[in-house]
């Protein structure tokens, strides 16, 4: 039993608790699976007094691991004092209730840590709805320590069926449970759906932002739109899909989507929770893709986001590769990279320290090229002022001063800014070229 990464000092205010990091020959090509699994736990806010390493070749049905570790982990459990020992490899409900008896203290795996810290980050109604129902879809097999939480919230003996056993009545509980937030979480769809219809109607860019957790997303959607998101240098940091309108230099009018962030082995249960909020990633445009690149391990990060993007049915998505936190790199400047075809495919940008960001807005620009019309414009000489508004809201190809005063622009937006436009008055177009339908 090889230790790694041995830290005695508390690391939060949680339970006290010890790492088993299982390795097995299809896990041992994962350089960052150890260390990730400690930052997850740090990220819960758990007391990590102990973590160990256990090598095998196969699996047991009982306990996953040997009788003899876990004899061993038992003994630690004693010695320490622990209150939780959570195992890196995905349990079956059986080893889990195997394992929770044999060493007399609260026990779960990766999954549901993941779960956990989920629950603890999710600020919005629809979030916190979400990481419920993904809890309740997981734990539904398990009912190792019990429901009394949920007869509290039912009633209990009042719910309870004649002859009914305790486990039956949890089972029907959770339910139940399932039911009424699977009801609640459809409204919240439906009201979703609508705003995504309002943006299609507007005919407005959407840009969503996605990628490995802690990759910078919310540091690089501040930067974009002011919205002041929660970012912090954890895992999970933010969980709620936040969605703000913006005006982009030479792009104009568009919505970017800040989605949540990826990581290897997504449970499951949280994908097909969290599909909705993981439409937006479905339905934008353009997709940024943001990575870091001072992450020694970004190479199979990149791999693992791109796995899911093709689960959720995004990878036929424009694409643009965001290699954020250069500023932690060596004298690294910003820089854009284009394919054999002279696409900007990858930006090299820092989002905290501000620099590449024009970069950025040029590979945007010239992706959404395709969503906007190009028009020639004429305002009269009362109107000039709408002048210096399109300088931000679009792209100026030419503008001139006719003999009488007026300005004669060609201008490429949006439809939508271009109808707001033309219902302004001393504004004439003079014509105008829409874009293909893709």
């Amino acid at each position: 039993m090889e230790l790694f990464d041995r830290q005695k000092d508390a690391v939060g205010q949680g339970e006290r608790t010890l790492l088993v990091y299982v390795e097995l020959p299809s896990t041992r090509n994962i350089h960052n699976a150890k260390s990730e699994f400690r930052e997850l736990a740090e990220s819960a806010g758990l007391d990590i007094v102990e973590a160990i390493q256990v090598n095998r070749n196969s699996t047991k049905a009982q306990y996953y691991i040997g009788t003899g570790k876990v004899d061993e982990i038992a003994q630690m459990v004693k010695e320490l004092e622990l209150d939780l020992v959570i195992f890196s490899p995905e349990l079956s409900p059986s080893q889990e209730r195997n394992l929770e008896k044999t060493l007399e203290c609260q026990v779960m795996d990766r999954t549901g840590l993941i779960l956990d810290i989920f629950a603890l980050r999710a600020n919005s109604f629809e979030g916190k709805l979400q990481v419920e129902l993904a809890q309740l879809r997981h734990l539904s097999t398990r009912l190792v320590r019990g429901w009394t939480h949920l007869e509290r919230q039912k009633g209990g003996i009042g719910m309870r069926g004649p002859g009914e056993t305790q486990l039956e009545t949890d089972k029907r509980l959770i339910a139940v449970r399932i039911k009424n937030i699977t009801k609640r979480l459809d409204k919240v769809h439906k009201q979703r759906d609508l705003g995504r219809k309002s943006r299609v109607k507007n005919e407005l860019p959407m840009i969503a932002l996605a990628g490995y957790t802690n990759a910078g997303k919310s540091t690089l959607f501040n930067r974009l739109t002011d919205a002041g998101v929660f970012a912090h240098d954890q895992l999970f940091a933010t969980l709620d899909s936040t969605i703000r309108r913006v005006i982009l230099p030479a792009s104009g009018e568009a919505v970017i989507a800040d989605t949540v962030g990826f990581i290897q082995d997504l449970p499951h249960d949280l994908v097909d929770a969290f599909k909705s909020t993981l439409e937006e990633t479905k339905r934008s445009d353009v997709l940024l893709h943001i990575v870091d690149a001072a992450d020694e391990y970004n190479i199979e990060k990149i791999g693992q986001v791109e796995s899911i993007i093709l689960e959720i049915g995004a990878d036929k998505i424009p694409t643009i590769l965001v290699m954020n936190k250069i500023d932690c790199l060596p004298d690294f400047e910003p820089r854009m990279d284009r394919d054999k075809d002279g696409r900007i495919y990858r930006v090299w940008i820092s989002a905290q320290a501000d620099t590449g960001i024009d970069f950025l807005y040029q590979a945007l620009a010239e992706q959404l090229s395709g969503m906007m019309t190009r028009a020639k414009i004429q305002l009269d000489v009362q109107s000039a002022y709408i002048r210096s508004e399109i300088h931000n809201i679009g792209y100026i190809h030419n503008e001139k001063v006719d003999d009488f005063g007026a300005w004669v622009l060609e201008i490429n937006v949006t439809n939508h800014y271009l109808s707001k436009l033309l219902n302004k008055q001393g504004v004439e177009l003079l014509w105008e070229q829409k874009p293909q339908q893709k």
